[in-house]
């Protein structure tokens, strides 16, 4: 699922003449804490809640105020994953989307962004999580693939993201379509891969679950 999918069409941008009261009523309505500015189709940034409440002109326009996180914007191709990654480092509740020429073309709110994470079939499904770390030069899908195929096992949905431990690392998250990870993790040891993580069904477990408990926080903030 990419970007342009997720794009909330029911909130609005922001313009500069836009008053600090329309801001903050606008994100009353919407429950959300920061809302884009848009002049010319152009992304000026986003207005929020935290620089407004304690204005004591709500007249005023946003044109003469300092919009925050300029460079904080996804591509309408990109993975959703990448609006998370926006979302989580910047510790905002709504991304903006960008098309080739850098036009504004909507929003996403994190709850959109939480949506797509329940939508994957790979996760509806029922089954276990492995997670394998590996120097990033060693990483190769194919032949991890062919290991647990060998075992009569399939690789419902596979995810790459940094090891946090070693910069020189990968983790690589895999759902399959087994709850015994025993003969699985048995044959990838033999082939030197470290399994740093495991849950099935009767554990509490889901793709990236540091990121998606860093969702949860965020939909309070």
């Amino acid at each position: 699922m990419i970007a342009e999918e997720l794009i909330n069409q029911m909130i609005p941008p922001l313009k500069l003449y836009d008053t600090v009261e329309k801001a903050l009523r606008w994100m009353d309505e919407f429950r959300v804490n920061e809302l884009p500015v848009v002049s010319n189709r152009k992304y000026m940034g986003l207005a929020t809640e935290l620089s407004l409440i304690e204005l004591p002109d709500r007249t005023q326009p946003l044109k003469d105020l300092e919009l925050q996180y300029k460079d904080v914007h996804v591509q309408g191709p990109q993975h959703f994953y990448d609006v998370m990654e926006a979302a989580i480092k910047n510790k905002i509740q709504v991304v903006a989307v960008l098309d080739d020429e850098q036009d504004y073309m909507g929003v996403i709110t994190i709850n959109d962004t939480l949506a797509a994470f329940g939508q994957m079939s790979a996760l509806q499904g029922s089954g276990s999580i492995l997670v394998l770390s590996m120097p990033e030069r060693d990483y190769s899908l194919a032949q991890i693939s062919r290991l647990i195929e060998e075992e009569n096992v399939k690789i419902l949905s596979a995810y790459v993201s940094p090891d946090e431990l070693d910069p020189y690392k990968i983790k690589l998250t895999l759902k399959l379509n087994t709850n015994d990870l025993s003969r699985i993790i048995a044959t990838l040891e033999r082939f030197e891969y470290r399994i740093t993580a495991q849950f099935n069904d009767n554990t509490e477990y889901d793709v990236g679950r540091d990121r998606l408990d860093m969702l949860f926080k965020y939909l309070d903030i």
